[in-house]
Protein backbone atom coordinates (compact mmCIF):
# COMPACT_ATOMS: atom_id res chain seq x y z
CA UNK A 1 0.00 0.00 0.00
CA UNK A 2 1.41 3.13 -0.82
CA UNK A 3 1.93 5.91 1.56
CA UNK A 4 -0.31 8.37 -0.10
CA UNK A 5 -3.47 5.86 0.41
CA UNK A 6 -2.07 5.10 3.60
CA UNK A 7 -2.57 9.08 4.83
CA UNK A 8 -5.67 8.98 2.86
CA UNK A 9 -7.26 5.50 4.83
CA UNK A 10 -6.30 7.32 7.87
CA UNK A 11 -7.51 10.94 7.41
CA UNK A 12 -11.18 9.11 6.35
CA UNK A 13 -11.26 7.26 9.14
CA UNK A 14 -10.43 9.83 11.62
CA UNK A 15 -12.56 12.63 10.27
CA UNK A 16 -15.75 10.24 10.12
CA UNK A 17 -15.06 9.28 13.91
CA UNK A 18 -14.44 12.92 15.04
CA UNK A 19 -17.85 14.07 12.76
CA UNK A 20 -19.60 11.35 14.47
CA UNK A 21 -18.73 11.89 17.40
CA UNK A 22 -19.29 16.16 17.29
CA UNK A 23 -22.90 14.80 17.10
CA UNK A 24 -22.77 14.85 20.63
CA UNK A 25 -20.33 17.77 21.75
CA UNK A 26 -23.06 20.03 19.32
CA UNK A 27 -25.89 18.92 20.93
CA UNK A 28 -24.70 19.21 24.65
CA UNK A 29 -23.61 22.94 23.42
CA UNK A 30 -26.99 24.02 22.06
CA UNK A 31 -28.46 26.91 24.52
CA UNK A 32 -24.41 28.02 25.11
CA UNK A 33 -22.92 30.99 23.55
CA UNK A 34 -22.25 31.38 20.31
CA UNK A 35 -18.31 32.12 21.26
CA UNK A 36 -18.56 29.04 23.22
CA UNK A 37 -19.69 26.60 20.23
CA UNK A 38 -17.13 28.22 18.37
CA UNK A 39 -14.10 27.26 20.51
CA UNK A 40 -15.48 24.01 21.18
CA UNK A 41 -15.36 23.88 16.72
CA UNK A 42 -12.01 25.22 16.74
CA UNK A 43 -10.65 23.49 19.79
CA UNK A 44 -12.06 19.62 18.15
CA UNK A 45 -11.49 20.17 14.72
CA UNK A 46 -8.00 21.72 16.02
CA UNK A 47 -6.66 17.99 17.11
CA UNK A 48 -8.20 16.47 13.92
CA UNK A 49 -5.87 18.13 12.00
CA UNK A 50 -3.35 17.70 14.79
CA UNK A 51 -3.57 14.21 15.23
CA UNK A 52 -3.22 14.10 10.79
CA UNK A 53 -0.23 16.06 10.56
CA UNK A 54 0.98 13.86 13.16
CA UNK A 55 0.11 10.64 11.66
CA UNK A 56 1.11 12.27 8.20
CA UNK A 57 4.78 12.75 9.68
CA UNK A 58 4.99 9.49 11.03
CA UNK A 59 4.50 7.85 7.64
CA UNK A 60 7.14 9.99 6.54
CA UNK A 61 10.00 10.17 8.62
CA UNK A 62 8.70 6.76 10.35
CA UNK A 63 8.04 6.77 14.03
CA UNK A 64 11.75 6.28 15.22
CA UNK A 65 12.60 9.39 13.31
CA UNK A 66 10.33 11.47 16.19
CA UNK A 67 11.22 12.87 18.70
CA UNK A 68 11.57 11.29 21.78
CA UNK A 69 8.82 12.85 23.97
CA UNK A 70 6.29 12.72 20.97
CA UNK A 71 6.84 8.88 20.31
CA UNK A 72 6.69 8.32 24.27
CA UNK A 73 3.94 10.47 24.90
CA UNK A 74 2.22 12.70 22.29
CA UNK A 75 1.41 9.96 20.26
CA UNK A 76 -0.23 7.40 22.83
CA UNK A 77 -2.14 10.53 24.23
CA UNK A 78 -3.66 11.04 20.67
CA UNK A 79 -4.59 7.29 20.59
CA UNK A 80 -6.39 7.10 23.34
CA UNK A 81 -8.09 10.32 22.41
CA UNK A 82 -9.53 8.37 19.58
CA UNK A 83 -9.82 5.77 21.56
CA UNK A 84 -11.98 7.87 23.86
CA UNK A 85 -14.31 8.90 21.07
CA UNK A 86 -14.73 5.09 19.82
CA UNK A 87 -16.11 4.36 22.86
CA UNK A 88 -18.43 7.77 23.38
CA UNK A 89 -19.95 6.36 19.49
CA UNK A 90 -20.89 3.34 21.06
CA UNK A 91 -23.62 5.26 22.91
CA UNK A 92 -24.03 7.52 20.06
CA UNK A 93 -25.02 4.63 18.26
CA UNK A 94 -27.90 3.53 20.69
CA UNK A 95 -28.83 7.15 20.26
CA UNK A 96 -29.22 6.71 16.37
CA UNK A 97 -31.12 3.45 16.53
CA UNK A 98 -33.81 5.05 18.95
CA UNK A 99 -33.80 7.57 16.50
CA UNK A 100 -34.48 5.31 13.35
CA UNK A 101 -37.20 3.14 15.04
CA UNK A 102 -39.30 6.38 16.12
CA UNK A 103 -38.98 7.43 12.36
CA UNK A 104 -40.03 3.75 11.01
CA UNK A 105 -42.91 4.15 13.81
CA UNK A 106 -43.66 7.33 11.84
CA UNK A 107 -44.89 5.43 8.77
CA UNK A 108 -46.08 2.27 10.48
CA UNK A 109 -48.64 3.64 12.92
CA UNK A 110 -49.13 7.09 10.11
CA UNK A 111 -48.73 9.02 13.23
CA UNK A 112 -45.64 11.53 14.71
CA UNK A 113 -43.58 10.43 17.60
CA UNK A 114 -44.75 11.82 20.50
CA UNK A 115 -42.00 13.70 22.33
CA UNK A 116 -44.39 15.61 24.56
CA UNK A 117 -44.18 12.47 27.23
CA UNK A 118 -41.44 14.34 28.59
CA UNK A 119 -43.69 17.35 29.84
CA UNK A 120 -43.48 20.00 32.07
CA UNK A 121 -43.74 17.62 35.38
CA UNK A 122 -40.57 18.69 35.88
CA UNK A 123 -38.35 21.72 34.26
CA UNK A 124 -35.14 20.79 34.26
CA UNK A 125 -35.77 17.18 32.54
CA UNK A 126 -33.67 16.26 30.29
CA UNK A 127 -34.87 14.41 26.67
CA UNK A 128 -33.84 10.79 26.40
CA UNK A 129 -31.76 11.49 23.00
CA UNK A 130 -29.86 14.40 25.14
CA UNK A 131 -29.36 12.18 27.63
CA UNK A 132 -27.74 9.77 25.86
CA UNK A 133 -25.58 12.64 24.35
CA UNK A 134 -23.98 13.26 27.63
CA UNK A 135 -23.84 9.83 28.11
CA UNK A 136 -21.72 9.19 25.48
CA UNK A 137 -19.41 12.61 26.25
CA UNK A 138 -18.83 10.93 30.07
CA UNK A 139 -18.19 7.46 28.38
CA UNK A 140 -15.51 8.75 26.24
CA UNK A 141 -14.20 11.56 29.06
CA UNK A 142 -13.98 8.43 31.83
CA UNK A 143 -11.55 6.01 30.12
CA UNK A 144 -9.68 9.43 29.04
CA UNK A 145 -9.08 10.59 32.65
CA UNK A 146 -8.42 6.91 33.50
CA UNK A 147 -5.11 6.84 31.33
CA UNK A 148 -4.11 10.49 31.62
CA UNK A 149 -4.12 10.15 35.78
CA UNK A 150 -2.26 6.64 34.74
CA UNK A 151 0.41 8.59 32.57
CA UNK A 152 0.99 11.46 35.40
CA UNK A 153 0.51 9.57 38.32
CA UNK A 154 0.72 5.71 37.80
CA UNK A 155 3.33 5.73 35.83
CA UNK A 156 5.60 5.88 38.84
CA UNK A 157 4.62 4.77 41.68
CA UNK A 158 6.54 2.33 42.69
CA UNK A 159 5.01 -0.08 44.37
CA UNK A 160 7.38 -2.77 46.86
CA UNK A 161 5.36 -5.87 47.10
CA UNK A 162 6.73 -8.07 50.12
CA UNK A 163 6.74 -12.11 49.27
CA UNK A 164 7.69 -15.65 51.42
CA UNK A 165 8.28 -18.78 49.72
CA UNK A 166 9.41 -21.93 51.64
CA UNK A 167 11.84 -24.03 49.72
CA UNK A 168 11.91 -27.14 52.10
CA UNK A 169 15.52 -27.87 50.62
CA UNK A 170 17.26 -24.46 51.26
CA UNK A 171 20.42 -24.82 53.61
CA UNK A 172 19.95 -22.85 56.77
CA UNK A 173 22.84 -20.82 56.17
CA UNK A 174 20.12 -19.05 53.39
CA UNK A 175 17.29 -19.16 55.68
CA UNK A 176 16.00 -15.55 55.67
CA UNK A 177 18.29 -14.99 52.47
CA UNK A 178 16.67 -11.68 50.95
CA UNK A 179 16.32 -11.38 47.25
CA UNK A 180 15.36 -7.77 45.48
CA UNK A 181 13.78 -8.16 42.16
CA UNK A 182 13.46 -5.59 39.14
CA UNK A 183 12.24 -6.13 35.61
CA UNK A 184 11.64 -4.36 32.22
CA UNK A 185 13.23 -1.11 32.72
CA UNK A 186 12.49 -0.24 29.26
CA UNK A 187 14.59 2.53 29.25
CA UNK A 188 13.96 4.14 26.07
CA UNK A 189 10.52 5.07 27.91
CA UNK A 190 12.10 7.52 30.42
CA UNK A 191 12.54 10.94 28.59
CA UNK A 192 14.66 11.69 32.00
CA UNK A 193 16.86 10.22 34.68
CA UNK A 194 15.01 11.04 37.45
CA UNK A 195 12.23 8.78 37.33
CA UNK A 196 14.31 5.98 37.54
CA UNK A 197 16.74 6.99 39.87
CA UNK A 198 14.01 7.20 42.35
CA UNK A 199 13.31 3.95 41.84
CA UNK A 200 16.82 2.82 42.33
CA UNK A 201 16.88 4.52 45.54
CA UNK A 202 13.59 2.35 46.95
CA UNK A 203 15.55 -0.51 45.72
CA UNK A 204 18.76 -0.11 47.49
CA UNK A 205 16.62 0.87 50.69
CA UNK A 206 15.05 -2.75 50.94
CA UNK A 207 19.14 -3.43 51.90
CA UNK A 208 18.95 -6.89 49.88
CA UNK A 209 21.33 -9.65 49.75
CA UNK A 210 20.87 -10.04 46.27
CA UNK A 211 19.61 -8.48 43.17
CA UNK A 212 17.84 -9.85 40.28
CA UNK A 213 16.97 -7.83 36.94
CA UNK A 214 15.17 -10.30 34.74
CA UNK A 215 15.60 -8.41 31.01
CA UNK A 216 13.96 -6.03 28.71
CA UNK A 217 16.46 -3.13 29.88
CA UNK A 218 15.73 -1.60 26.36
CA UNK A 219 12.65 -1.01 23.83
CA UNK A 220 14.86 -1.71 20.93
CA UNK A 221 18.34 -0.34 20.85
CA UNK A 222 21.08 -0.26 23.33
CA UNK A 223 22.16 3.31 23.28
CA UNK A 224 18.61 3.93 25.22
CA UNK A 225 20.51 2.40 28.11
CA UNK A 226 23.29 4.67 28.25
CA UNK A 227 22.24 7.89 29.79
CA UNK A 228 21.48 6.11 32.22
CA UNK A 229 24.60 3.48 32.86
CA UNK A 230 25.56 6.16 36.50
CA UNK A 231 22.41 5.23 37.90
CA UNK A 232 22.36 1.48 37.09
CA UNK A 233 25.39 1.10 39.00
CA UNK A 234 24.01 2.35 41.68
CA UNK A 235 22.22 -0.90 42.27
CA UNK A 236 24.99 -3.35 44.74
CA UNK A 237 24.30 -6.24 47.00
CA UNK A 238 26.76 -8.17 48.92
CA UNK A 239 25.79 -11.14 46.69
CA UNK A 240 25.47 -8.92 43.54
CA UNK A 241 23.20 -7.72 41.19
CA UNK A 242 22.27 -10.63 37.83
CA UNK A 243 20.51 -10.40 35.06
CA UNK A 244 19.09 -11.61 31.93
CA UNK A 245 17.98 -10.44 28.51
CA UNK A 246 14.44 -9.76 27.60
CA UNK A 247 12.93 -10.07 24.15
CA UNK A 248 13.33 -6.62 23.74
CA UNK A 249 17.04 -6.56 24.06
CA UNK A 250 17.83 -8.37 20.91
CA UNK A 251 16.47 -5.54 18.28
CA UNK A 252 14.05 -8.04 17.05
CA UNK A 253 11.55 -5.22 16.59
CA UNK A 254 13.30 -2.26 14.22
CA UNK A 255 15.11 -2.70 11.16
CA UNK A 256 18.44 -2.82 10.82
CA UNK A 257 20.87 -1.77 8.36
CA UNK A 258 23.04 -5.07 8.29
CA UNK A 259 23.54 -8.32 10.14
CA UNK A 260 26.72 -6.94 11.64
CA UNK A 261 24.58 -3.96 12.84
CA UNK A 262 22.10 -6.19 14.73
CA UNK A 263 25.12 -7.79 16.45
CA UNK A 264 27.06 -4.92 17.55
CA UNK A 265 24.17 -3.65 18.88
CA UNK A 266 23.36 -6.71 21.19
CA UNK A 267 26.88 -6.94 21.88
CA UNK A 268 27.05 -3.19 23.16
CA UNK A 269 23.64 -4.18 25.43
CA UNK A 270 26.28 -7.07 27.39
CA UNK A 271 28.79 -4.13 27.75
CA UNK A 272 26.56 -1.82 29.22
CA UNK A 273 25.57 -4.74 31.75
CA UNK A 274 29.02 -4.83 32.42
CA UNK A 275 29.86 -1.57 32.80
CA UNK A 276 26.69 -1.62 35.37
CA UNK A 277 28.47 -4.26 37.37
CA UNK A 278 25.58 -6.61 36.67
CA UNK A 279 26.45 -9.60 36.10
CA UNK A 280 24.74 -10.80 32.76
CA UNK A 281 23.91 -14.40 32.80
CA UNK A 282 23.77 -16.16 29.47
CA UNK A 283 22.29 -19.48 29.27
CA UNK A 284 24.91 -20.28 32.64
CA UNK A 285 24.62 -21.22 36.31
CA UNK A 286 26.66 -19.66 39.35
CA UNK A 287 27.13 -21.27 42.33
CA UNK A 288 25.85 -18.97 45.39
CA UNK A 289 27.64 -18.94 48.95
CA UNK A 290 27.30 -18.94 52.38
CA UNK A 291 29.42 -20.59 54.93
CA UNK A 292 29.87 -24.11 53.86
CA UNK A 293 26.32 -23.87 52.26
CA UNK A 294 26.45 -23.83 48.38
CA UNK A 295 22.71 -23.30 45.91
CA UNK A 296 22.80 -22.95 42.44
CA UNK A 297 21.63 -19.78 40.48
CA UNK A 298 20.96 -20.68 36.51
CA UNK A 299 20.08 -17.72 33.83
CA UNK A 300 18.97 -17.80 30.67
CA UNK A 301 18.29 -15.88 27.55
CA UNK A 302 14.77 -15.19 26.29
CA UNK A 303 12.70 -18.19 26.03
CA UNK A 304 9.20 -17.40 24.78
CA UNK A 305 6.53 -20.62 25.20
CA UNK A 306 3.70 -19.30 22.77
CA UNK A 307 3.05 -15.82 20.70
CA UNK A 308 6.24 -16.12 18.62
CA UNK A 309 8.18 -14.72 21.06
CA UNK A 310 11.98 -16.18 20.74
CA UNK A 311 13.40 -18.96 21.98
CA UNK A 312 17.27 -18.05 22.57
CA UNK A 313 17.33 -19.84 25.53
CA UNK A 314 19.33 -22.45 26.57
CA UNK A 315 18.12 -24.69 29.40
CA UNK A 316 20.40 -27.41 28.82
CA UNK A 317 23.39 -25.53 28.99
CA UNK A 318 22.41 -23.91 31.61
CA UNK A 319 21.52 -26.45 34.02
CA UNK A 320 24.87 -28.79 33.43
CA UNK A 321 26.99 -29.09 36.47
CA UNK A 322 23.86 -27.64 38.95
CA UNK A 323 22.42 -31.01 39.32
CA UNK A 324 24.29 -31.90 42.71
CA UNK A 325 22.88 -28.60 45.00
CA UNK A 326 20.02 -28.76 46.57
CA UNK A 327 18.29 -25.44 45.69
CA UNK A 328 18.02 -24.11 42.09
CA UNK A 329 16.78 -20.67 40.97
CA UNK A 330 16.25 -19.81 37.79
CA UNK A 331 16.30 -16.34 35.67
CA UNK A 332 13.66 -16.93 32.67
CA UNK A 333 11.84 -13.47 31.03
CA UNK A 334 9.53 -15.27 29.74
CA UNK A 335 6.68 -16.65 32.57
CA UNK A 336 5.22 -18.98 30.07
CA UNK A 337 8.51 -20.79 29.80
CA UNK A 338 8.10 -21.85 33.03
CA UNK A 339 5.01 -23.88 32.51
CA UNK A 340 5.74 -24.74 28.76
CA UNK A 341 9.38 -26.23 29.90
CA UNK A 342 10.98 -25.78 33.60
CA UNK A 343 8.01 -27.97 35.19
CA UNK A 344 7.99 -30.58 32.99
CA UNK A 345 11.35 -31.03 31.99
CA UNK A 346 13.09 -29.50 35.08
CA UNK A 347 11.19 -30.65 37.93
CA UNK A 348 14.36 -29.49 40.78
CA UNK A 349 14.40 -26.19 39.76
CA UNK A 350 12.99 -24.50 43.18
CA UNK A 351 11.61 -21.35 41.79
CA UNK A 352 11.49 -19.24 38.89
CA UNK A 353 11.62 -15.60 38.66
CA UNK A 354 10.30 -13.75 35.62
CA UNK A 355 8.79 -10.52 34.24
CA UNK A 356 7.77 -9.87 30.03
CA UNK A 357 3.67 -9.25 31.17
CA UNK A 358 4.04 -5.98 32.89
CA UNK A 359 0.18 -7.51 33.84
CA UNK A 360 -0.90 -5.07 30.89
CA UNK A 361 -0.10 -1.86 33.08
CA UNK A 362 -3.97 -2.02 33.10
CA UNK A 363 -6.52 -3.77 35.68
CA UNK A 364 -7.61 -4.16 39.13
CA UNK A 365 -5.85 -5.37 42.10
CA UNK A 366 -7.83 -4.82 45.53
CA UNK A 367 -6.96 -7.16 48.77
CA UNK A 368 -8.21 -10.59 47.41
CA UNK A 369 -8.66 -10.04 43.63
CA UNK A 370 -6.99 -8.87 40.78
CA UNK A 371 -8.06 -9.04 37.16
CA UNK A 372 -5.96 -7.51 34.19
CA UNK A 373 -6.36 -8.62 30.02
CA UNK A 374 -3.13 -9.93 30.68
CA UNK A 375 -4.43 -13.03 32.38
CA UNK A 376 -6.12 -14.13 28.93
CA UNK A 377 -2.66 -14.04 27.27
CA UNK A 378 -0.94 -15.77 30.37
CA UNK A 379 -1.81 -18.16 33.10
CA UNK A 380 1.03 -16.52 34.92
CA UNK A 381 0.87 -12.94 34.76
CA UNK A 382 1.57 -10.99 38.27
CA UNK A 383 2.77 -12.17 41.40
CA UNK A 384 3.45 -15.75 42.55
CA UNK A 385 2.56 -19.48 41.25
CA UNK A 386 3.15 -22.71 42.35
CA UNK A 387 2.52 -26.16 41.32
CA UNK A 388 3.35 -28.93 43.37
CA UNK A 389 6.70 -27.93 44.76
CA UNK A 390 7.97 -25.50 42.23
CA UNK A 391 6.99 -21.99 41.92
CA UNK A 392 7.40 -18.73 39.37
CA UNK A 393 7.18 -14.97 40.85
CA UNK A 394 5.76 -12.88 37.49
CA UNK A 395 7.17 -9.60 38.55
CA UNK A 396 4.75 -6.30 37.30
CA UNK A 397 8.09 -4.82 35.40
CA UNK A 398 9.24 -0.88 36.36
CA UNK A 399 9.01 0.93 33.19
CA UNK A 400 6.27 1.07 30.41
CA UNK A 401 5.59 0.19 26.97
CA UNK A 402 3.48 1.33 24.52
CA UNK A 403 1.25 3.22 27.15
CA UNK A 404 3.04 5.55 28.97
CA UNK A 405 1.61 4.84 32.38
CA UNK A 406 -0.15 2.21 34.42
CA UNK A 407 -3.66 2.16 35.52
CA UNK A 408 -4.61 -0.20 38.73
CA UNK A 409 -0.89 -2.33 37.89
CA UNK A 410 1.44 -0.24 39.09
CA UNK A 411 5.74 -0.87 38.81
CA UNK A 412 6.91 -2.81 41.14
CA UNK A 413 9.88 -3.94 42.89
CA UNK A 414 9.41 -7.31 45.12
CA UNK A 415 11.35 -7.94 47.69
CA UNK A 416 11.07 -12.26 48.30
CA UNK A 417 12.57 -13.82 51.26
CA UNK A 418 13.50 -17.76 50.93
CA UNK A 419 12.71 -19.88 54.22
CA UNK A 420 13.27 -23.69 54.39
CA UNK A 421 10.10 -23.85 56.59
Amino acid sequence: MSIALRVLIFGAIIFLIDLYFYQAISTILKGTSPAKRLYAFYIYWGFTAFTFILFLTTTVLGFAGLPQFIRVYLVPLLVLIIISKLIGSVFLAVDDIIRLFRWIGTYIFKAPVIETMEVVKNPHAISRLKFLNYIAVGMAALPFASFIYGMVKGAFDYTIHNQKVVLPNLPSEFNGLKIVQISDIHSGSFVSTKHLEDALKIVMKQNADIIFFTGDLVNNRSDEAVPFIDILSTLKAPMGVYSILGNHDYGDYVTWESVEAKAKNLQDLKDIHAKAGWKLMLNEHVVLKKGDAEIALLGIENWGGHLNFPKYGNMKKAYEGAEKYPVKLLLSHDPSHWSVQVIKDYKDIDITFSGHTHGFQFGIEIPGFKWSPSQYVYKQWAGLYSENNQHVYVNRGLGFLGYPGRVGILPEITVMQLYNS
